[in-house]
């Protein structure tokens, strides 16, 4: 599943890798129409999981992550032949969006449902942490391919992935799932869940975060280069991969620590950490690459460490009958986020002067800052209630 899920995710990053280079200037677009172009991707995907996540609590979750990859690989090779815009590609990015809905959290929902009874947040968090790397080889490949063969050749080739998972789909053997009372997008018990959306307003927030940065995450980078000249410092097709392939071992780290510390506290200060490096990164914008180029990793590092933490919490205390539903607002609520994340850093560029002023990275990085601090709010707005696991819960016990 987790090479599945690096097949889906090579088309995932294609216009944020391209952004700078080729579609800004090309298509003559601002700091704002920029991040909603690339914000499409999350809005189109955040319309389509409440109906595909909820639907995996009624049918073989595999079925849909079939038809998601599939229209995930379409929509992508439909953005390389017509996209010629900000309308038309917003339209058919916010396509590809929706076809990652129903491979995403469809896909770990067909993972679960395959393991063993128990603490599954190791296996959760490993196919979370993938998702990092996957992101990290759609940076490589799209920027690779986009500079050897023109941008549209970059969608393309990262087409071909999401095959990948349609072929690991056909491998796995078929399950129906528990009967359930609950009717489709029903979500009320759910949001009564406080346990449950602690986790998932805290994945929004690292959406908030990690989706800004890795939608502008080359664009600073280019800008680095330039306000320094561009002698002797690591290209944006480097740092973009480097940052995604931390955040692997990252995530992964970040859930022992909560196994180990507790995973509110563990979440917690990662985020604040997270918010710090950010706005250390603002305040140096200008300076030279050799001191940001840490600074640039050890965010790397921050900005995943959570989300395998927040994704296994949500998971082990969903309702066993409503894990779907769970999953759906938990995706809902991040990619939503993450949409709102890529428009906002847009528009503080725009606001403080565009993405030439060292300033404008500045107040970028701040609004970056002040989304992430928002999960320790939502942790602690949760704490309160009782923990949920996968083993105690019924249907009484979520009020």
């Amino acid at each position: 599943m987790c090479i599945g899920q690096l097949g889906n995710l090579l088309p995932h990053v294609a216009v944020p890798s391209i952004l700078a280079q080729f579609l800004i200037p090309e298509w003559g677009l601002t700091g704002t129409s920029a991040g909603l172009l690339a914000g499409s991707f999350a809005a189109g995907y955040m319309l389509a999981v409440p109906v595909l996540s909820t639907l995996t609590d009624r049918i073989d979750a595999r079925l849909i992550l079939i038809a998601g990859s599939a229209l995930s690989s379409v929509a992508t090779v439909a953005f390389g032949i017509f996209a010629s815009g900000f309308w038309s590609g917003a339209a058919l990015w916010a396509l590809a969006g929706i076809g990652f809905a129903g491979a995403y959290m469809p896909g770990l929902k067909a993972l679960t449902d395959r393991l063993e009874p128990g603490d599954s947040s190791r296996a959760v968090t490993l196919y979370t942490s993938s998702f990092s790397l996957g992101v990290g080889l759609s940076f490589l490949v799209s920027q690779i391919v986009a500079e050897q063969f023109g941008w549209r050749a970059a969608f393309y080739t990262t087409a071909l992935g999401p095959l990948v998972m349609m072929a690991v789909c056909l491998s796995l053997t078929p399950v129906t799932p528990k009967a359930t009372t609950t009717k489709l997008l029903t979500f009320g018990p759910v949001l009564r869940n406080k346990p449950a959306m602690g986790y998932v307003l805290g994945y929004g927030a690292h959406c908030f975060e990690l989706y800004g940065i890795r939608t502008w995450l080359v664009a600073f980078w280019t800008f680095v280069v330039a306000h320094n000249g561009g002698a002797g410092v690591l290209t944006p097709v480097a740092v973009s991969f480097g940052f995604s392939l931390l955040a692997m071992p990252s995530s992964i780290i970040g859930n022992e620590l909560a196994l180990r510390f507790g995973r509110h506290r563990a979440v917690s200060v990662v985020m604040v950490a997270s918010a710090c490096v950010g706005l250390s990164i603002g305040a140096f914008a200008g300076a030279s690459p050799y001191a940001l180029i840490p600074l640039l990793m050890l965010y790397a590092i921050t900005v995943p460490a959570d989300s395998g933490a927040l994704t296994a919490g949500m998971a082990m205390s969903a309702h066993p009958e409503s894990r779907g539903a769970t999953m759906a607002v938990h995706s809902t609520v991040g990619f939503g986020l993450s949409a709102l994340g890529a428009w906002c850093v847009g528009a503080a560029l725009d606001a403080s002067g565009g993405p030439n002023v060292p300033s404008a990275w500045f107040a970028a990085f701040a609004v970056l800052a002040a989304g992430i601090l928002i999960g320790p709010l939502a942790l602690k707005w949760s704490r309160g209630a009782p923990t949920l696991t996968t083993s105690s819960l019924d249907p009484d016990t979520v009020k």
